[in-house]
Parts: structure tokens; C-alpha cells; sequence
């Protein structure tokens, strides 16, 4: 990646760009689960935890909880990774790789604990959930925007980053 193998490499291209379709489905796929479930509002989110008599939803239980932190943190983590680190070989300063890197996993976990909080703590932090979960959309899809925009451009787009001397 760092000297542009992949630009050389068919079978490397291929790969990327196939894992970069299936990132995009996870992507596409989170978001339509979450609305299918719940809005941006506070209460639907509080609704969702909680339950509500009126509906004749009960809360969601520590089980489901716990099934869904499960799955979700392994996933969420290997597709973060994999694009976060293949977009350290694109160019761009440094300073705006850790702000993407810190802020595509900072929301994600903020995300995923954000359901717990709601649950367990109090209902104001259905707030974090809203702005965790855009964030982490924000984030993540605009990691995958950048990784197919670095993956269909030429060479000139790679960075090799600087090589530090071993003490």
C-alpha cells in the first residue's frame, strides 16, 4: 500500500475495492437498522431502551444488550481498523489522521455504551446516542468516501510516510 503496490497489484485492487463494498454494506446497513428502530429524538431512543406501557414495549433486556455489544464491538472494531489503516497511507497531514482514527472509534464506543447508559443510568443520555451514532456515520462513511477515492486515484495520491531512526 505504502509505495502503491495495490495500483500495480490486480488481485490487491480487487480485494480492496471488494472489501470496500462490503464495508459500505455494514455502513448502509447500521443505518438502517438504527431508524428502523429509532429516530433522532430523544424520546424514541428513551422508547427503544426503556419501552413504554403505552406501546406495549418492555425495555430492553441486559441479554439483548449484551447480544448486541457482542456482535457489534469484534465487527465494529476489525472494519474500523481496516479502513482507519488504510487510509494512514493516503495524503493527509497527520494532524487529520488522529482526528479521523480518535473520532471514527471514540463515537463507535460512545455508540455502543450510549444504549447501556439510557438503559441503566438515566434517559438524558439518549443525547449521547443521537450524537454518537451520527458521528460514527459521519465518520465512518466519510473514512470509506476518502479509501475509494484513494483506491481509484493514481500513485500521486500516496503519502510515504517518514522514516524515524531506531534508537
Amino acid at each position: 500500500m505504502q509505495n502503491g503496490g495495490f495500483q500495480k497489484n490486480s488481485f490487491m485492487r480487487m480485494t480492496l475495492i471488494w472489501s470496500l463494498v462490503f464495508l459500505a454494506g455494514l455502513w448502509a446497513s447500521n443505518l438502517l437498522m438504527y431508524f428502523s428502530r429509532m429516530s433522532l429524538t430523544p424520546q424514541s431512543v428513551q422508547t427503544y431502551y426503556l419501552g413504554s406501557e403505552a406501546q406495549f414495549r418492555a425495555p430492553r433486556s441486559f441479554a439483548s444488550l449484551l447480544e448486541t455489544a457482542h456482535t457489534h464491538l469484534p465487527i465494529f472494531a476489525l472494519a474500523i481498523l481496516l479502513v482507519t489503516h488504510l487510509l494512514i497511507f493516503a495524503d493527509f497531514s497527520d494532524r487529520r489522521k488522529k482526528l479521523l482514527i480518535t473520532t471514527t472509534f471514540a463515537t463507535a464506543l460512545l455508540n455502543e455504551s450510549s444504549g447501556w447508559l439510557v438503559r441503566y443510568l438515566h434517559p438524558a443520555f439518549s443525547w449521547l446516542k443521537i450524537l454518537s451514532f451520527s458521528g460514527f456515520q459521519l465518520s465512518l462513511g466519510l473514512c470509506l468516501f476518502l479509501l475509494a477515492r484513494f483506491l481509484l486515484a493514481g500513485p500521486s495520491s500516496l503519502h510515504t510516510p517518514p522514516h524515524h531512526k531506531s534508537r
